[in-house]
């Protein structure tokens, strides 16, 4: 991000408002979106740094991330949030394999038609996200303390002020 910050600027904006804005889902809830899409684009960074960010917004529960990376269908998640991560993993295998069937379920279990198209977009931007990390081969720590302190500065203050912080520009490749 560092690098093009002229294209860093409007992808951060997207994101703080997908994950950060006024929203009837959570800041944790949408997090937990973005780490599962990661996860099935086996994307280590993103899936790494938006566990550790919705783990943060959901009281440090790292376990709760870990379970819904392995099994979202057994974890200790509502039922809409279930249905919305089937949306949402459809979504990252091509947006045609989400059925009417997939959008129906989510409203039977509450979603709204707000959720369900940000369920969507937060999905499909993190396609893009997953590529663009993965196609620049991007550093990826394997410290776990440095994904809660990016996360604990995110969830302060946004997606755009990180980027600005001593941790990324100490990075080599961000």
């Amino acid at each position: 991000m560092a690098f093009r910050p002229e294209t860093a600027r409007p992808l951060n904006e997207l994101v703080d408002i997908l994950l950060r804005g006024p929203h009837p889902l959570t800041p944790g809830e949408r997090e937990l979106i973005a780490t599962h899409v990661s996860a099935r684009n086996d994307c280590e960074y993103c899936q790494t740094i938006h566990g550790a960010i919705a783990a943060h917004h959901l009281s440090r529960n790292e376990d709760l991330v870990a379970q819904v990376k392995r099994d979202f269908e057994h974890a200790a998640i509502s039922d809409k949030l279930k249905s919305l991560l089937v949306i949402a993993g459809k979504t990252a295998e091509g947006g045609k394999q989400v059925t009417a069937a997939d959008v129906e379920r989510a409203r039977a279990h509450g979603a709204t038609d707000l959720e369900i198209h940000d369920t969507v977009l937060i999905a499909a931007f993190f396609c893009l996200c997953n590529r663009y990390v993965d196609g620049l081969a991007t550093w990826t720590p394997r410290d776990p303390d440095f994904y809660r302190q990016r996360a604990a500065i995110v969830a302060e203050h946004g997606y755009a002020a990180s980027v600005l912080t001593p941790s990324a520009a100490a990075s080599p490749d961000t």
